[in-house]
């Protein structure tokens, strides 16, 4: 890459120095990836805090903004944000099968700097014990940390934030957001708005078993089940009353909210038809991927992946060579994992999904929100999106007033590339050719619908 690959941006605080890393000398990558700034950072002040997360932060490239400043968090909960970074929408990119880093053509950074936070406590390389009992000791925790990266690095302050991430951050984000909208003084940024991907925003039960018997119809010949199997998961759900209920209930404009199936917000004894569906389909295809349906063998080699999935031969996980832990001032004796081994949630998430809470808030808040999904992903299947759709207010109004189905999303320079619909300050995407990690599978597109949500492009 040429010495050019990010504006030049320098921080006054000498602190700053302590978190430089050079971009000529990460491991294993045979180019220039620009200057950076890593490392750990405490939640609060206090002076027996020992709470800390790890970040990874990048300027923007050459034709990005010095404005803007995007935050992205991964899911789980627990799952590491470097994983985003290096796997999804960070300027170097180490995917699945490649036997090297390459420049990532659809780095976020093209648009502005982007900062990447392992998060919450008990996440990747982040310290201390975690104690969140909620979101709301989430959000609390992240914006306590934002506060002491802005007092290092503040040349930021001011900026322009886009909180955005992908699965159970679509339960972070919205409240994270939230935090910020109600308390204005904590942040010395602009928030927005929010993307989420595939996010996780409402009862599993209507997110996973509801739709699950449909998605494998609709994807029959990849299922490959047999008559026997199939009248099986049908009886299954029509018990359960899963059965029809997107078509009776799911209706443009909103009639109210959705009822549950059951008596609980989990699937009933005997009506767990996902896990049914998952372990049947690897009995067809043992390669079968919940994140994108359509892999087969041969599993593509994974950089991240478990340490017993190397071959002696193999170089071990990434983050956890002691020279990238010393390049980007990680803690040598934390063993990294993509997700984490511990509970960050010691008792349990005790909050609501944001769906019922603080979605419809952040949403009529925002310049623009965004939820996106791929329509290959069977962790979180598209047609359970119809409860959290219809819970967001706006002008008087409840929900999306039209289907989604009615627009094209169109990637320019491609065609269409799946459905979209705008309302009220949201826009949702459902994306054809990607599956649960919409900047890994469909770059292209997600870099473009980011370009939207922060009004660098006029039209979804």
């Amino acid at each position: 890459m040429k010495d050019n690959v990010v504006q030049n941006i320098t921080f006054t605080n000498p602190k700053a120095s302590e978190f430089y890393v050079d971009g000529t000398s990460l491991p294993l990558v045979d180019f220039d990836v620009g200057p950076s700034w890593a490392g750990l950072l405490p939640i609060s002040n206090s002076s027996d805090e020992t709470r800390q997360l790890f970040f990874w932060f990048f300027p923007p490239g050459p034709c990005g903004s010095l404005d803007d400043l995007i935050f992205w968090t991964n899911g789980g909960p627990g799952c590491s944000s470097l994983e985003g970074l290096l796997q999804e929408n960070g300027p170097f990119s180490w995917s699945l099968g490649q036997a090297k880093p390459t420049v990532n053509e659809q780095s976020w950074t093209n648009l502005s700097s982007v900062l990447w936070v392992e998060q919450p406590v008990g996440t990747g390389f982040s310290q201390g014990t975690p104690n969140a009992q909620n979101e709301e000791d989430v959000a609390a925790q992240v914006v306590g940390f934002m506060q002491q990266f802005l007092e290092v690095f503040s040349e930021l302050k001011g900026k322009k934030l886009y909180l955005t991430g992908e699965s159970y951050a679509g339960t972070y984000v919205p409240y994270i957001a939230n935090h910020i909208y109600e308390n204005p003084s904590l942040l010395d940024l602009s928030l927005q708005g929010i993307w989420i991907s595939d996010p996780s925003l409402s009862w599993d039960v209507v997110q996973e078993q509801i739709p699950a018997v449909d998605f494998v119809h609709k994807y029959a010949g990849l299922f490959s089940f047999n008559q026997t199997f199939m009248a099986y998961l049908e009886s299954k759900a029509a018990k359960c009353n899963y059965t029809g209920y997107v078509d009776k209930y799911v209706t443009y404009p909103p009639t109210g909210l959705l009822p549950l199936p059951g008596d609980s917000v989990e699937a009933a004894e005997d009506c767990d038809v996902w896990d049914d569906i998952f372990n049947n389909a690897l009995i067809i295809n043992p390669a079968f991927n919940i994140y994108r349906i359509w892999d087969t063998y041969p599993s593509l080699w994974d950089v991240l992946g478990s340490p017993g999935s190397f071959p002696q031969t193999q170089s071990p996980i990434y983050f956890n060579r002691k020279e990238v832990k010393e390049a980007i001032h990680a803690p040598l004796d934390t063993e990294w994992s993509e997700c984490s081994n511990i509970d960050v949630f010691p008792n349990g998430d005790g909050s609501l999904p944001p769906a019922f809470t603080v979605l419809p808030n952040v949403i009529e808040k925002s310049q623009r929100a965004v939820i996106v999904h791929g329509l290959a992903d069977f962790v979180l299947i598209s047609e359970g999106y119809g409860c959290p759709l219809i819970s967001f207010q706006g002008n008087g109004l409840q929900g999306f007033q039209a289907p989604i189905a009615n627009d094209s999303f169109i990637v320019d320079g491609v065609g269409a590339f799946g459905t979209m619909h705008s309302e009220r300050g949201l826009t949702y995407y459902e994306v054809i050719l990607s599956g649960h990690m919409i900047p890994q599978f469909a770059p292209v597109a997600g870099f473009q619908i980011m370009q939207y949500l922060m009004g660098f492009r006029d039209t979804p």
